[in-house]
């Protein structure tokens, strides 16, 4: 899809909704899609998306602060140019788009010509409009008397030709409760994981191919494939894991001696395992994973580093150990532990889930799990990840509302 962005400004701007918009517009282009940007203040080209800066869409403009007094004063000869200028800015700007997301500026005081110019265009049925509303000024006591008034009374007014999403239940309830009788749909604010880990390209590829923001619990284990890692006792506790119900992921890094013949060995019957247990969903041998385009793929610190952000649990079942360096490397960043109860992991870890190593494998996934569903902050974690990261909530709610309103738009300009 060919995609528009409108707000007063955009980064390097700072501000809440500048913030969002830059989002969306970078996940929006990660995922495939076209983005455009436009916008009264900002835009560089350290941005990955198009800008293109029009004075007369900003907030903070001179002639825009003169013309809203005239407005006040009963004066509105300005404010009709003005807004059939922007208008046309409009009209120039999105001829190859399919939808435009309009943020705040359908309900916000800061710009009535842009408000006004937007609405018209809506009525032209070019291209669909969104309105996205992060707020209002009639949520707040002792708001301006003068919006209560023509033409400013427009803020609270829907469109029947403009679509509306604001960003919470909580909003929803304040919209409709001031009158404001849309047909809304909430899509929630949220993080870009790839900006605030700093997950490298590579990681940020693996994790799509593998689903990794999907699931519902992603397990790692930094081990070469050698017998006293205890590998198998994984791959069992994963089967229980996926038997309790839940799709699980696995990412074991490291690799096996293919020179050694017991190591060989050994990998081939975990290679069994994985197979005959149905897990080869389930079970991600980092060392020999090949990206869909051939690429193979090059373990290094930064990307151990990124599964342990991206991880639910560091798992480490290992028959003898002379210390445990992961265990410290997880605490470091608050990944919840499971490991097997040998002497050097019992002297570094604390509030970890401990298990004896003769525990059958389905209790040990019950210990493990039932120590996740206690531990509060890899609930909030969990929740975050599932419900909001960007690229979830772009997957599963942004981008199916775009096709929505691109088709019904299609559809009445075909009944027309």
């Amino acid at each position: 899809m060919k995609i528009g962005l409108i707000h007063y400004s955009c980064p390097p701007i700072v501000g809440g909704v500048e913030e969002v918009l830059n989002n969306q517009a970078i996940i929006l282009k990660r995922l495939g899609h076209s983005v455009k940007v436009l916008a009264g203040m900002g835009g560089d080209e350290s941005l990955p998306y198009s800008v293109h800066i029009e004075p007369l869409i900003s907030s903070n403009n001179s002639f825009i602060n003169n013309l809203h007094d005239k407005v006040k004063r009963g004066d509105r000869k300005l404010l009709k140019e003005t807004s059939e200028k922007i208008l046309e800015i409009i009209k120039k700007w999105s001829k190859d788009l399919d939808v435009i997301i309009a943020h705040n500026v359908l309900h916000m005081p800061f710009n009535l010509s842009l408000t006004l110019g937007l609405r018209r265009f809506a009525e032209l049925r070019k291209v669909p409009v969104i309105s996205w509303a992060h707020d209002s000024p009639y949520f707040y006591p002792h708001y301006a008397e003068f919006l209560d008034k023509e033409p400013w009374d427009i803020l609270k007014k829907p469109h029947p030709l403009i679509w509306y999403v604001t960003i919470s239940e909580s909003r929803k309830r304040l919209f409709k409760e001031k009158g404001i009788n849309a047909n809304w749909h909430v899509i929630p604010n949220g993080i870009d994981l790839v900006s605030f880990f700093y997950l490298n390209e590579k990681s940020v590829r693996l994790a799509e191919e593998l689903r990794l923001f999907e699931r519902d619990l992603v397990f790692v284990q930094p081990s070469r494939i050698t017998p006293r890692k205890n590998i198998e006792l994984s791959i069992h506790v994963v089967r229980g894991i996926k038997l309790a119900g839940y799709d699980i992921l696995f990412l074991l890094t490291g690799a096996y001696d293919p020179h050694e013949k017991k190591a060989v060995s050994y990998y081939r019957r975990l290679r069994y395992w994985i197979n005959n247990l149905g897990l080869s969903d389930n079970i991600a041998i980092l060392a020999e994973y090949v990206f869909k385009n051939g690429e193979k793929l090059i373990l290094d610190r930064i990307l151990i580093r990124d599964l342990y952000l991206m991880a639910d649990m560091l798992l480490m079942p290992s028959k003898d150990e002379g210390f445990g360096l992961p265990l410290l490397e997880a605490g470091m960043i608050k990944l919840p532990i499971a490991c097997s109860q040998i002497p050097p992991f019992e002297e570094i870890g604390e509030d970890v889930c401990f298990f004896r190593l003769e525990d059958p494998p389905m209790i040990v996934a019950g210990k493990i799990l039932e120590y996740l569903a206690r531990t509060n902050t890899h609930k909030m974690f969990k929740k975050s990840i599932r419900e909001y990261t960007l690229e979830n909530i772009c997957k599963r709610k942004l981008i199916p509302l775009l096709k929505e309103v691109i088709c019904n738009e299609k559809a009445n300009k075909g009944r027309d």
